[in-house]
């Protein structure tokens, strides 16, 4: 079965990762392109095929596909998401899916009335890195889990970048934020609880550029969390436990060439084990057209706790200039 995709949107993201990642997944056969500047969509055809389109209700309009992918700004997300499903497409969309429980309760609640896959593309999930590491926990090679840190952030953008745009729902949360909030709930479930969360502000573009978080699991078991576009780059976990540590730098974002290091601390030794390198942008692509397939994959659970837990930070966290 080749599951026809259309494209709502022709970011940088797409650009650079998933459409030549869609290359490789014979499942999935790229139909046509939409973008409110025509000319930016038949730039993005020559490049990587299909049919450019000007406007997504166009695209959104037409017969000949099942399901679209959603690279849009995060203000978009959603009510695209909405529309797409509505119009009895499968969705595949950007992180985040949504800001709010509302949002997010509405997407997925629409995807199951209808019988449709909705995902949200959180690639480093589809990495098999952390099935390794999530193995080494179940495994007690760490003992009982107590703390998780989870880092990411970047140097500063450019200033055009659509990141510092407030109506678009910018900001370091939305960006960053969001991975290492997403890799709490993988290793320490979903009953993630706030405890505090502090956002850093930019008083020249009017989003937050830095923030952190403070979680802990129902058990006691906490998750610090730290994120921005302010900062030297880091992206990395650490997993402690009562007789070890995990750790795992290039996380979230790793080229497809990199071979992953898992370093485990215990007594003072540490051992480094590497992994075969994976492709994770191809790998989500695959999980997608084979959830559209099934017809299994849309986890409500799961998204709506997300933007639950993007919701409280962003609502509650004490802000500074």
């Amino acid at each position: 079965m080749t599951i026809r995709l259309g494209v709502l949107g022709c970011a940088d993201v797409a650009r650079r990762k998933t459409l030549p990642a869609l290359e490789q997944v014979p499942d999935l056969s790229l139909v046509a392109l939409a973008s409110r500047d025509l000319d930016k969509a038949e730039t993005f055809s020559a490049r990587f095929g299909g049919e450019p389109v000007a406007g997504y209700d166009a695209l959104l309009a037409r017969t000949d596909i099942d399901a679209v992918y959603i690279p849009l700004p995060p203000s978009l997300h959603a009510h695209w998401t909405r529309r797409a499903l509505h119009a009895g497409l499968h969705v595949l969309v950007e992180k985040p899916l949504a800001t709010t429980k509302a949002e997010a309760w509405a997407a997925a609640s629409a995807a199951v009335e209808q019988d449709l896959v909705l995902a949200e593309n959180f690639t480093f999930l589809h990495h098999s890195l952390h099935a390794t590491v999530t193995q080494l926990v179940t495994d007690g090679v760490i003992g009982e889990l107590r703390a998780l840190t989870a880092d990411f952030g970047f140097p500063p953008l450019p200033d055009g970048d659509i990141r510092y745009r407030p109506e678009l729902r910018g900001g370091a949360l939305y960006d960053a934020g969001v991975y290492p909030i997403r890799a709490a709930q993988l290793f320490l479930g979903p009953q993630l609880e706030l405890l505090g969360a502090m956002l850093r502000m930019s008083p020249k573009h009017g989003v937050d550029i830095a923030g952190s978080a403070l979680l802990a699991s129902p058990t006691g078991v906490t998750a610090q969390l730290t994120f921005g576009f302010a900062h030297d780059y880091r992206c990395a976990y650490t997993l402690w436990g009562e007789r070890g540590r995990i750790s795992v730098h290039r996380a979230f974002t790793p080229p497809d060439d990199l071979a992953p290091i898992v370093r485990i601390g215990r007594q003072g030794v540490v051992e480094e084990r590497r992994l075969r390198p994976d492709t994770q942008f191809r790998n989500s692509l695959v999980a997608f057209a084979r959830a559209v397939a099934t017809g299994r994959g849309t986890d409500v659970a799961a998204l709506v706790r997300q933007a639950e837990l993007v919701e409280a930070i962003a609502t509650t966290a004490r802000r500074v200039h």
